[in-house]
């Protein structure tokens, strides 16, 4: 089976970038009638754009872009997350626990939030919830999931999250250590200044503590941490892997092959890496497949080849969740 468990719909921050990207997404599918770079060209482009940035995410138009490339890939069934920074409700829960201090990373930080945090988790809720059946007319699965970060204590304000709404699957995943955002280009030279082994056994001890929470059907890429090449040896990392593996086989708690890093990244290279992925096979560790895709024309991407890695490390199932059960079908 073709799965794709970890999409999102819409990312800030709303930059010239952001512009670019959306503008790319939308000619994947659909060039303009009029000769490419014209005047009538560019015209066409930006009265799409407009329409695009009006209607907004929540929008049948933009979400039919995935359900059309998810049809072209032969994906059965796509889970719809979001990320968590996304929605008003719980902007108080990263202000609590992110670095937004008056210096210069807490200055950037406070700016990066409030240009993501945009939206209403109601909204986003109750859309993908009345799409599903348009897809299930194209015989594709469409699943409502969160991706949830996880910060230590704070269980208290994810837990009704996780218990109030509808859920097929929780994704819970760490994109902070100790307040910083490590996945921001921005502040990727704070990795310099650190032991990265010290870096690495403190921010895996935050993963096992999403692990044993009890809140989540998958826990995301695992070492996502490595996002810009910096890293110790691997065979430093081995007995953290093994730690991490142990917890998610003792919880009963599934992972992804995520190939997001590796498309999107400086670093290149899939999460988990080979020998995490060895590892956690070894431990019979539940996982799924899962693109991070941003845009739909990234739906799916390099999906076939973490489907053949997990094939060469000796992977025969893949887990697929429906209301936060979790099922086994043949790769």
């Amino acid at each position: 089976m073709k799965v794709d468990y970890h999409v999102h719909l819409e990312e800030g921050p709303y930059s010239l970038r952001w512009l670019t990207r959306t503008a790319e997404a939308l000619l994947f599918f659909q060039q303009p009638d009029s000769p490419r770079h014209s005047l009538a060209w560019m015209e066409e482009m930006a009265a799409r754009m407009g329409k695009r940035v009006a209607q907004g995410e929540f929008s049948r138009e933009w979400l039919d872009l995935y359900r059309v490339r998810a049809k072209q890939l032969g994906l059965q069934e796509v889970g719809v997350v979001d990320h968590l920074y996304r929605f008003r409700e719980f902007k108080p829960y990263f202000e609590q626990h992110m670095h937004l201090a008056d210096d210069e990373l807490g200055r950037l930080q406070r700016e990066w939030l409030d240009q993501v945090c945009t939206t209403s988790i109601d909204e986003f809720v109750s859309f993908i919830l009345s799409q599903q059946p348009v897809w299930a007319e194209d015989g594709i699965a469409l699943r409502l999931g969160i991706e949830a970060d996880y910060f230590s204590g704070g269980e208290e304000v994810l837990a009704p999250l996780v218990a109030n709404y509808p859920w097929d699957h929780v994704i819970g995943s760490i994109h902070f250590a100790s307040g910083w955002g490590f996945d921001n280009p921005q502040t990727q030279e704070r990795f310099l200044a650190m032991s990265l082994l010290d870096l690495y056994e403190e921010t895996f001890a935050v993963v096992g503590q999403a692990v044993a929470s009890g809140l989540f059907d998958i826990v995301a890429h695992l070492d996502n941490l490595k996002v810009f090449g910096h890293r110790p040896p691997e065979a430093e990392l081995v007995p953290l892997y093994r730690r991490i593996a142990g917890l998610l086989k003792q919880h009963d708690v599934a992972t992804e092959i995520n190939t997001g890093l590796y498309y999107r990244y400086p670093v290149k290279e899939m999460c988990p890496s080979e020998s995490f992925l060895r590892i956690l096979r070894e431990h019979d560790v539940p996982i799924t497949t899962s693109s991070d895709s941003h845009f739909p024309d990234h739906l799916g991407s390099y999906l076939e080849q973490a489907r053949n890695t997990l094939k060469q490390s000796g992977y025969q199932h893949i887990a697929t969740f429906e209301q936060r059960k979790r099922t086994l079908v043949s790769l």
